[in-house]
């Protein structure tokens, strides 16, 4: 690792000669030759910046615009922003979900503190995990997609679906509070513009963040991608989960007298 850590604000050129606009994030602190290309790409596509968050921020806008949300908060996958949306919630007792869905949804039920029921639910594109107002939306990509009603909405930009970029989420609300607490959240409670060494931390995060290389990766895909789309999953493609023996300590529980 560089030395970038301990440079103070007003340093903004390094060896290099390229200038550092956040000094949190190293860019120019990498020789050329092993620099990611996107954040020159997206520049060349017309979306200007001065700091690389900036890209970060553009994604975010240009996700909830497409998606009809007021805010989309970026995170580095669907599964960590299911489970984000149960902490802010402050999600408890049984949370259900379709018994055919990928297997990462119910360990973050479980990571939450919750327990799991699974039901024979069908389901495209996007399910609810009932009793909250979260949905797993990780298979769905058309224009207006949000379900709104204050809804925590969670989409993946995993290499098989319809925004590649490999690994990645956002985060769909509504909600101004809940948008700045995952701001916050995914970036081990620290302030994005903030100097590190000078923030007091607004809370204790989590490690999550999506990195600038990866935002421009995102804006440059969704320029290539149609506005309507056909889900790339549903309940018809995934396998039954409901009988698989690493969740059944966590199920909850059948109560009363089978006779």
């Amino acid at each position: 690792m560089g030395n970038y850590q301990g440079l103070k604000k007003e340093e903004t050129r390094n060896e290099y000669g390229k200038d550092i606009h956040y000094t949190s994030w190293p860019v120019g602190k990498i020789p050329k030759e092993f620099q990611r290309p996107e954040l020159d790409q997206v520049r060349e596509l017309g979306y200007d910046w001065d700091d690389p968050r900036d890209v970060v921020d553009m994604f975010e806008d240009k996700v909830a615009k497409f998606a009809g949300s007021k805010y989309a908060c970026s995170i580095d996958s669907c599964s960590n922003g299911l489970f984000l949306a149960m902490k802010y919630l402050n999600a408890e007792g049984t949370i259900t979900i379709p018994k055919r869905t990928y297997v990462s949804p119910p360990m973050q039920i479980i990571h939450a503190g919750c327990k799991l029921k699974f039901e024979d639910r069908e389901w495209s594109g996007v399910y609810k995990l009932e009793p909250y107002n979260i949905w797993d939306g990780a298979t769905a990509w058309t224009k207006g997609m949000y379900v709104g009603d204050d809804a925590i909405q969670v989409v993946s930009f995993q290499i098989k679906k319809r925004v590649p970029i490999g690994r990645g989420g956002m985060i769909l609300t509504d909600s101004k509070e809940a948008f700045e607490w995952f701001k916050y959240a995914t970036y081990d409670g620290r302030n994005l513009r903030e100097y590190y060494m000078d923030d007091e931390f607004a809370m204790i995060g989590w490690h999550m963040y999506m990195t600038p290389e990866d935002a421009a990766r995102g804006i440059i895909l969704m320029d290539s991608v149609p506005e309507v789309n056909e889900d790339t999953g549903g309940s018809s493609t995934y396998s039954d989960l409901s009988d698989r023996k690493v969740f059944k300590p966590y199920l909850e529980k059948e109560t009363g007298f089978k006779v």
